[in-house]
């Protein structure tokens, strides 16, 4: 996720390390901050892959800045992983946020709305942070206050996304 939020965030602009670091905390950083330890490793590979274009420019002080630009090869590899996205990228909240945050750079309509159907198809499926015998717990089974409350904010916000995600499709795929 952390190589598709760079190319993400550099198909929108070419951007120095630390605004990228910015962008990339506040988009996951609440729930999965991004280290230097992480960021400038998957950026050198990126340059390395030629994915990304690097350039050195003066800084505000006396050391230079790196400016990051996405190549050619860097914009088909970030359309292909919006196109495609793994299971877990549809599957986890953080990570389908990480993809929704960057759907609008796929040029085709129907590509974006496969993508969001798939999401809709997860959600629709049953499921608990909880269960019995193999069944999933329901907020009105459970008689622990705490569990309830994650059971019903979890319904409503799924229900939510999924009325959004209807729509979403809906509007994607009508003529014009």
């Amino acid at each position: 996720m952390l190589e598709l939020s760079i190319l993400g965030f550099l198909a929108e602009e070419p951007l120095h390390g630390y605004e990228l670091k910015e962008r990339i905390k506040a988009l996951t950083g609440h729930v999965r901050p991004v280290s230097d330890g992480a960021l400038y490793p998957a950026i050198t590979r990126l340059v390395g892959a030629g994915k990304l274009d690097e350039r050195s420019e003066p800084g505000a002080s006396a050391a230079p800045r790196r400016t990051l630009s996405l190549t050619t090869l860097g914009r088909e590899d970030l359309l292909e992983r919006l196109r495609h996205p793994k299971q877990a990228e549809i599957t986890d909240q953080v990570r389908f946020n990480t993809v929704l945050a960057f759907l609008r750079h796929l040029p085709d309509r129907h590509e974006q709305a496969a993508v969001l159907r798939r999401r809709l198809e997860f959600l629709e499926t049953p499921t608990s942070f909880f269960y019995d015998a193999g069944a999933p717990v329901s907020a009105e089974e459970t008689g622990d206050l705490f569990r309830q409350g994650m059971l019903r904010v979890a319904r409503a916000t799924g229900r939510a996304e999924r009325e959004w995600l209807t729509e979403a499709v809906e509007r994607l795929e009508r003529p014009g």
